[in-house]
């Protein structure tokens, strides 16, 4: 849905409460809410209106429709929200956009990001993971005790990271970027690119080598996951998706299966994706494997997986 909206003057007119900058869930580019979807009484304003494409997305249940959304917001019938919608978009009405708001012309790494070095190696090969092949075909690097990036005056700390491009468009660009921790002693074990310094931000796009893609998509939730089942598969970084992401295995593929971890939230959101792809014509299907998740998959099951998913014949899902 394509609109126009005032978000932030609907939110104080009728008193829906929100984040400021310098408040715990404010997001630059987010006018962020609490969620009136989650179940478990979860507290903490984790729905956000996205300005920059307009839409609702809950870090923790996932995307909703912007009218039920309002209906939820403000307690009132779907009809209602459709009313009070008209009020607050159209042309005349400005989104709300400030500097750190645009997007990054070039992408920048942490600093003393460089080569991959022994501890990187060691990392990925404790996981059973090709060091040479991973660095060769994903161009990842490493940073070691030290490495920082700055944004909005503050200096993030990426030591001892693995450094993940995410490449996107024809000349196949770095446009942003994820990392992840080899010491385990970091309480974030993926920490992204910044979203004020991403080109294309990591989250409306899908992670791969774009240009190996087929007509049939494998799409998993992270980057490990695509460097086991390798080249043909594509990620949505975690299990919570975008409707930017859901557009573009609509466009790009003509089948997707969806492999996520075999969880119990993980494989409800398999199930949601593969809906929203179903809904939008696409032909998807949900593959379950049976307690493993597929970044730890034995590399003989995964290559057999993906030979199988590749195959014209229809697969059944475990």
């Amino acid at each position: 849905m394509g609109i126009n909206m005032n978000i932030l003057q609907l939110y104080q007119d009728y008193n829906v409460p929100y984040p400021v900058e310098g408040e715990r869930h404010y997001r630059s580019g987010w006018i962020n809410t609490r969620c009136p979807f989650c179940t478990g009484g979860h507290e903490g304003y984790h729905l956000g209106f996205e300005l920059s494409s307009p839409h609702f997305f809950c870090w923790r249940c996932g995307w909703h429709p912007v009218d039920e959304t309002i209906s939820a917001l403000l307690n009132v019938s779907k009809s209602e929200a459709k009313i009070i919608l008209r009020k607050y978009q159209g042309e005349g009405l400005i989104q709300i956009f400030d500097k750190s708001q645009k997007s990054a012309t070039e992408l920048h790494f942490p600093t003393n990001t460089c080569t991959i070095g022994q501890p990187h190696r060691k990392y990925l090969l404790k996981r059973d993971f090709d060091p040479d092949e991973i660095t060769q075909v994903f161009k990842i690097q490493g940073t070691g005790p030290v490495s920082r990036l700055k944004v909005n005056g503050k200096s993030l700390n990426y030591k001892h990271r693995i450094i993940i491009p995410y490449h996107w468009g024809n000349r196949n660009q770095a446009v942003s970027f994820d990392s992840r921790d080899i010491s385990n002693k970091h309480p974030s074990k993926y920490l992204a690119c910044p979203s004020e310094l991403e080109v294309i931000p990591h989250k409306d796009i899908l992670y791969g080598m774009p240009m190996f893609w087929g007509d049939t998509g494998i799409c998993v939730e992270g980057c490990t996951d695509v460097w086991r089942l390798g080249v043909k598969t594509c990620a949505v970084s975690g299990i919570q998706y975008t409707v930017s992401q859901v557009r573009w295995l609509k466009r790009l593929f003509k089948k997707v299966y969806v492999v996520f971890d075999d969880e119990p939230q993980a494989q409800e959101q398999a199930q949601n994706l593969v809906n929203d792809l179903r809904f939008r014509g696409l032909k998807s299907e949900r593959i379950v494997i049976n307690g493993s998740d597929p970044g730890d998959m034995r590399q003989d099951d995964a290559d057999y997986l993906v030979k199988q998913l590749l195959k014209t014949q229809h697969y059944v899902s475990g």
